[in-house]
């Protein structure tokens, strides 16, 4: 079974929204691993005297979350067993 966590980000380019989609995505990898999918939820753009400065996407963006190692089990327990003996 794998338990998938979701977070909101919001993203702007000077480009496109497929740009700012794709910042988006490109930060989250950054620091998550196993992102999954991107959901845009809403898309604005910023304009100035006329014209279309910056294109802006808010993102649901999911990530699986990993399972905690067996080994890091068991050696946490040591570590309470040594804790308490002192």
């Amino acid at each position: 079974m794998s338990v998938v966590k979701v977070i909101e980000l919001i993203a702007s380019s000077e480009k496109s929204f497929d740009d700012a989609v794709a910042q988006a995505v490109r930060e989250a990898s950054r620091t998550l691993r196993n992102v999954d999918s991107v959901w845009v939820k809403d898309m604005k753009v910023h304009v100035k005297d006329g014209e279309i400065k910056t294109w802006g996407v808010i993102c649901k963006v999911s990530f699986r979350l990993e399972k905690e190692k067996k080994e890091k089990k068991k050696s946490k327990g040591k570590q309470k067993d040594k804790e308490k003996a002192e």
